[in-house]
């Protein structure tokens, strides 16, 4: 696992992907930060903020992904990769890992935004501390689903338009809630939901079920991802 993790890092800085995904995410979050700072409510505003980057999530995380197998699999390499000695989980999860590696260096140089709001303002660091670390286990669990349907298409583009699809649809869960009036099956539906799980967190609180949830769900992604390989080695 070692070996691709180091490779596919590599290649995210080899090609512009990276670089584009970083300039895109702080561009975004920059505008975002900027105008959520000039709303007058502190906790509204950082609320606000984080809820607008969770989405953008939506979209940026995708297009980071979309390429991991995909490419693999257009170019023809992937049968190199699956007759190498390797495991089929160590190919996964080293892709995955090279991904999550390059979300959460930016993620985290984004977060230095809130130096600022120290410099000039007293922000309210339970509230910041609990949105950062909800952000990094959504967006693990959106890398985990891009991964997935990666690993179904040669066609990066598919590859990404499908997993914003099936994000959206977990967003969506929580629209779909409110219309239901039996309880067990709203319940059911808010269950799945990314923005029910998210709500404890941009109030400052840390739900260990949330986490358990997210962490859970990516690998569910994952797990589906090197069982789409297992069954194309031996086809």
């Amino acid at each position: 696992m070692g070996a691709i993790y180091k490779r596919e890092l590599k290649s995210y800085f080899v090609s512009p992907l990276g670089y584009i995904f970083m300039a895109n995410f702080l561009a975004i979050s920059g505008l975002i930060f900027s105008i959520c700072t000039l709303q007058k409510q502190e906790k509204s505003s950082v609320s606000a903020y984080f809820l607008y980057l969770l989405i953008a999530f939506a979209i940026l995380l995708p297009l980071l992904t979309m390429k991991s197998l995909s490419e693999e699999r257009k170019t023809k390499t992937e049968q190199l990769l699956m007759t190498a000695p390797i495991s089929i989980s160590g190919m996964i999860f080293g892709k995955y890992f090279a991904a999550l590696t390059v979300f959460a260096g930016t993620l985290a140089i984004n977060s230095l935004n809130f130096i600022l709001l120290g410099i000039y303002g007293s922000p309210n660091v339970p509230l910041i501390a609990a949105n950062v670390l909800c952000l990094f286990f959504v967006g693990a669990l959106f890398l985990a689903i891009g991964i997935f349907f990666s690993s179904l298409t040669e066609d990066a583009l598919i590859s990404a338009l499908t997993s914003m699809d099936v994000i959206f649809a977990l967003f969506a869960f929580s629209f779909f809630a409110q219309g239901i009036e039996i309880k067990w099956l709203k319940t059911l539906i808010q269950w799945f939901s990314v923005l029910d799980r998210y709500t404890p967190f941009m109030n400052g609180q840390l739900d260990i079920t949330s986490i358990i949830y997210f962490v859970s769900f990516a690998g569910v992604f994952l797990f589906l991802a090197v069982r789409v390989y297992e069954r194309r080695r031996w086809a």
